[in-house]
């Protein structure tokens, strides 16, 4: 009976030892389960941020570039600093991601945000810079429109001064007065008309000055010029000068009127006390630093 006894016993512990070693292989087979299927699931979150990093890597390179390019096209250089600004914030999380490892969840998604918040950022300065194109652009239309205009009235202008100079110049020749009818009477000492230059003793000059409504009235000074046909003044002072047309010249006679705007007639004389020469002689008349006549006469010995 004892050793039936033993022998159950003995059983009982083998059947005994044969359930736990069976219950501690399954559970080693389960252990060796759940970290298989755990390294698993880790080398897919390690690939799947690895995927990230290189993704968020991307945008962050695109961003740097977005941020130089508009830099360039940026004439603000408030605007510009601050673009530089952001950019180094872009360039250090570059730098950043790139040190991250992948199985650093947190700070990758961390990063995520903060190139979120980038992003959001480039946005703003992107409605910021197009609003300072559209401005840029209207204020280029309103400069061009603001040349033309100022071309537009200094050609007025330019054509207004010509207008007035041309004006001017008609008033100014309206207002001349003209000598008319000159003649040249050489006289001997009787008073006599005389042919023959031997006998000659004066030089009688009549001329009208025309009607002229558009002159000024008043005192007009008038010369005469007597020239030989050699080209020389008759004169009797080298002292004897008027202003023609910027230059003081030498005059033979001059004699003061008083002009009312009518006609009116005016002699000189000319007393002959130097030795002529036979051939083509000219009397020029000269009134307000004008030109006003001029007569051919000729001499004969």
């Amino acid at each position: 009976m004892e050793k039936k006894e033993l022998d159950k016993k003995k059983i009982n512990n083998i059947s005994l030892l044969i359930v736990a070693i069976c219950v501690l292989v399954l559970a080693v087979l389960g252990a060796g389960y759940y970290i298989y299927h755990q390294k698993q699931q880790l080398a897919g979150l390690t690939a799947t941020f690895d995927i990230e990093k290189e993704g968020m890597a991307d945008e962050l390179n695109e961003l740097s570039l977005q941020y130089e390019g508009y830099k360039f096209s940026v004439g603000n250089d408030s605007l510009v600093s601050l673009l530089s600004t952001e950019q180094s914030k872009v360039q250090r999380l570059m730098e950043e991601l790139r040190t991250t490892k992948a199985t650093n969840s947190k700070r990758i998604l961390e990063l995520k945000k903060e190139i979120s918040t980038l992003r959001k950022i480039m946005r703003n300065y992107v409605i910021q810079i197009d609003s300072l194109n559209n401005e840029n652009e209207k204020l280029k239309k309103t400069n061009k429109k603001v040349v033309r205009q100022y071309q537009v009235a200094t050609n007025r202008a330019v054509v207004l001064k010509k207008e007035k100079e041309k004006l001017s110049e008609r008033v100014t020749l309206a207002s001349r007065l003209d000598a008319v009818g000159i003649s040249v009477t050489p006289v001997n000492d009787r008073g006599k008309k005389q042919k023959h230059i031997k006998k000659m003793t004066q030089f009688v000059i009549k001329f009208l000055i025309g009607k002229n409504i558009t002159a000024p009235v008043g005192e007009k000074v008038l010369y005469a010029r007597i020239i030989k046909p050699n080209d020389d003044i008759l004169i009797k002072n080298l002292e004897h000068l008027f202003t023609y047309e910027d230059k003081e010249i030498t005059y033979s006679m001059k004699k003061m009127i008083e002009y009312d705007g009518g006609e009116q007639e005016v002699i000189m004389y000319w007393d002959i006390e130097e030795f002529l020469l036979p051939g083509e002689y000219r009397v020029d008349i000269f009134a307000d630093g004008n030109l006003i006549g001029k007569k051919t006469f000729y001499l004969k010995n």
